[in-house]
């Protein structure tokens, strides 16, 4: 140690040993820097990267050696032979990429060790050879315990160099590697250097093929400067690139873990090139080896455990032809229980990406809206368009020995329960005669709703008798008018049916649900609660109504309406107190019609109201004429009820004709307060609050009159014209009349005959104590023309 101390002290020249030491850390780091990247690169990349750190370490580490060696000053004048002195720089680099290439081998940190030790003994046989290119006038005498340490140092400090190198690709890392490598050569060098002694000798002859030190300086710097300025431009642009890499890959793959979509990448083979996380969880794949297999195989190896049903070879073969040809694929395929959709889109040069999305909820979400639009929201059943494609379908369906019957069904008093009890009970109504009509079909039939209480069921029957549809039909009439339990209240309501057969009445459904409609129409003019089948005539019925319609809204429009006058009479005083006002239509084609042809089309289409307030006010307008103590009669349609603005109308016709209000009676019907009674007490309250009369008509025929009139206090109440026909003839006729006018006495309220048509009934009636009487026995309703006459004292009546 003495000795390397002394050599190292007072045989070199500092200056240089600085420049060599500079070299030497220079030339370390870049080594480094590239056996980084060596270690990042496979394949022949790899070999190339080792080649280039070998012959710029080496040339590095030959460098030092040799500047380092110019630093020396044996004392006596010295050359260096050319051959030994190129000699040694090839086994530097030789023996430098033997040792880089044993650290790559793998990853284990003896591996790496032995490499960085290979790299120690190059160092040791490139200095080595160098010194034996020495030549100066003396005999070289070596030490051998100090070139043995010197080769440990040199074996120890490299291996270490590299296995810090490979603990991490920090920037402390690399420069503790750098420098570990930097001390091995020092170390290694300054050693060997005191290992000589020098012991001059004339004798010695000298090589021709000498180069001289200065010469040798100036080469060496060039040499050393111009490569490791390469290699540290190449090093800093390659870290650089590997930055942008890392970066990329850190975006890649932080992209590919956060997707929500499986993505799998093959080559032009269908060989897994790239694949993430996501994509094995979907497939059921996390737990076998992917990267770089062929997918046959990995099928192949799924089929075996039974998770993968088909030809593996087949369905590749399919898979690397599509992606060949340029074709995208998109399926659909089920893995545990969820649906996946697989979209196939080929690259450029061969392979193709697949892209794996599970659409469990979208499919679901697709199914529930698409079984909402095809169904009823409240019942679940069929609605109007899945009807019709049933229907359609059944018509495909049928044979010559099959039946198909379409009925339409429509329920009878529903709408007054909805109005009374309000919507949810109507709701629950009928989502239960909903499930009772699913009760009464097979599993070949179709029930529908098609809106509001309007159902229809497709009756489809394979060589069965015709009698079936009267039969269920009739089950349905049955099930539906059973009575119901709903929300405490007993509830009755009826069904009436319209039926169509094919091919019979149609051969399409629009055809067929016409028809079914048409008798509908019949089966409710014919007391509701029952069914009928299409008939030829029905047809007629139907445009005749069509045509009656449309007339009607004509003659609202043209004011082909005429108000007649039936007068009411005072049957104690004998004579007129009142006109009941009532409509006439003069066509311009047909005449006049009469009320009971067009009045119920104008209650059903909404006519009746805009039909309502022109009687109102032709009415009012004509009763201004009469004596002051003469009243009009008014009649008021259920339909002009749910209409806001009635109250608004009444006092628009009275002001505009300046008619006392007391002089008005309006005349409504029971079935008026059976629709949202609340709301029509209401109206009629006050309307009787400005002095309008009011008057319950058909008296007897309804529901539950005795309770109507403790609701409201009615000015008069009329005797439907049923009892008064039968008066004379049936007792039940004149117990009913007696109780009615006695009921009014005892009220206050004044009681009106209808429809009487003989003295007899007349004088029975006076008889019994009915305030006042109407008929044709005093008059039929004439024209606001012929008031006047009528209002002419009549001959005395004889009493009986």
């Amino acid at each position: 140690m003495y000795r390397v101390l002394t050599c190292l002290t007072f045989e070199h020249d500092w200056r240089l040993v600085v420049l060599g030491g500079v070299i030497c850390t220079l030339a370390s780091a870049v080594t480094i820097s590239l056996f980084h990247r060596a270690r990042a690169a496979k394949g022949r990349s790899r070999d190339i990267w080792i080649a280039l750190d070998a012959g710029v370490g080496g040339c590095g580490i030959w460098a030092t050696h040799f500047i380092a060696m110019l630093a020396y000053d044996p004392g006596i004048g010295a050359g260096y032979s050319i051959p030994i002195t190129v000699l040694s720089l090839l086994i530097a680099v030789a023996i430098l990429a033997v040792g880089l290439a044993v650290a790559c081998l793998d990853e284990r940190w003896s591996t790496v060790a032995a490499g960085g030790a290979i790299v120690g003994i190059g160092v040791a046989a490139m200095h080595y050879t160098g010194m034996s290119g020495l030549e100066l006038p003396a005999r070289i005498i070596w030490s051998p315990g100090i070139v043995a340490t010197s080769v440990v140092f040199g074996s120890v400090f490299g291996a270490a160099a590299l296995v810090v190198a490979v603990g991490g690709d920090s920037i402390g890392r690399a420069l503790a590697a750098a420098g570990l490598m930097t001390l091995a050569i020092v170390s290694h060098h300054f050693t060997g250097m005191g290992a000589i002694t020098l012991v001059p000798d004339p004798t010695v002859v000298f090589d021709t093929l000498t180069i001289s030190p200065l010469v040798l300086s100036f080469m060496t710097a060039v040499a050393a400067f111009a490569i490791l300025s390469v290699a540290l431009i190449a090093t800093i642009l390659d870290r650089r690139a590997k930055s942008e890499i890392h970066k990329q890959k850190m975006v890649l793959d932080t992209a590919l873990e956060n997707m929500s979509q499986g993505l799998c990448m093959f080559d032009a083979d269908g060989r897994i090139v790239l694949f993430n996380e996501r994509y094995g969880e979907m497939m059921g794949r996390s737990r076998m080896p992917l990267h770089g297999r062929l997918l046959i195989d990995v099928l192949q190896d799924l089929r075996s455990i039974g998770e993968w049903e088909g030809d593996p070879d087949e369905f590749c073969t399919g898979l690397i032809a599509e992606a060949k040809a340029g074709n995208a694929a998109t399926r659909i395929v089920n893995r545990h229980g969820r649906s996946i959709r697989v979209v196939d889109q080929p690259m450029k040069g061969g392979g193709w990406v697949a892209t794996f999305e599970d659409i469990t909820e979208w499919q679901q979400a697709q199914d529930q809206i698409s079984h909402m639009a095809r169904h009823d929201a409240l019942t679940n059943l069929p609605n109007r368009t899945l009807f019709r494609e049933q229907l359609e379908k059944a018509l495909r369906l049928a044979r010559r020995a099959d039946q198909l019957a379409v009925l339409c069904l429509d329920l009878d008093h529903f709408k007054e329960i909805n109005d009374t009890l309000g919507h949810p009970i109507g709701d629950a109504l009928l989502r239960e005669v909903a499930r009772r009509l699913g009760e009464c079909v097979t599993e070949h039939d179709t029930v529908a709703r098609l809106g509001g209480d309007e159902f229809a069921i497709v009756q489809f029957c394979s060589n069965c008798e015709p009698s079936v549809v009267s039969a269920l039909a009739s089950q349905v009439v049955e099930r539906v008018a059973a009575p119901y339990e709903i929300g405490g209240h007993q509830l009755v309501i009826g069904v009436s049916i319209g039926i169509s057969l094919a091919p019979e009445d149609g051969k399409g459904p629009d055809e067929l649900l016409q028809k079914a409609d048409l008798a509908l129409y019949r089966a409710k003019a014919d007391g509701r609660g029952t069914y009928r089948f299409f008939e030829t005539g029905m047809d007629a019925r139907a445009q005749a109504r069509r045509v009656l319609e449309r007339d009607l809204r004509l003659a609202l429009q043209r004011d082909e309406f005429e108000v007649y006058y039936q007068p009411i009479r005072d049957l104690e005083g004998d004579r007129i107190v009142a006109f009941e006002a009532l409509a006439r239509w003069n066509h311009s084609l047909r005449g006049l019609i009469a009320p009971n042809n067009f009045i119920p089309v104008a209650e059903e289409t909404g006519l009746i109201v805009p039909l309502g307030e022109i009687v109102l006010r032709k009415a009012c307008a004509d009763a201004a004429g009469w004596p002051d103590d003469v009243a009009v009669a008014v009649n008021l349609s259920p339909v002009q009820f749910k209409n806001p603005n009635l109250v608004t109308s009444v006092k628009a016709a009275l002001q505009a004709s300046a008619l006392s209000s007391d002089r008005l009676e309006l005349e409504i019907t029971e079935s008026v307060l059976l629709q949202n009674s609340e709301a029509t007490l209401a109206v009629l309250h006050e309307l009787r609050g400005f002095g309008v009369r009011i008057s319950l008509d058909d008296f007897g025929t309804g529901y539950s009159s005795l309770s109507y009139l403790r609701s409201f206090p009615f000015d008069k109440i009329k005797i439907d014209r049923s009892f008064v026909t039968d008066l004379a003839t049936r007792d039940e006729s004149m117990a009913i009349v007696r109780a009615v006018t006695g009921l009014g006495k005892s009220l206050g309220i004044v009681t009106t005959a209808e429809g009487v048509e003989t003295d007899a009934q007349f004088d029975l009636l006076r008889q019994e104590g009915c305030t006042q009487a109407q008929g044709y026995l005093f008059s039929p309703p004439r024209p606001a023309a012929d008031v006047a006459k009528m209002l002419r004292p009549a001959p005395e009546r004889s009493v009986a």
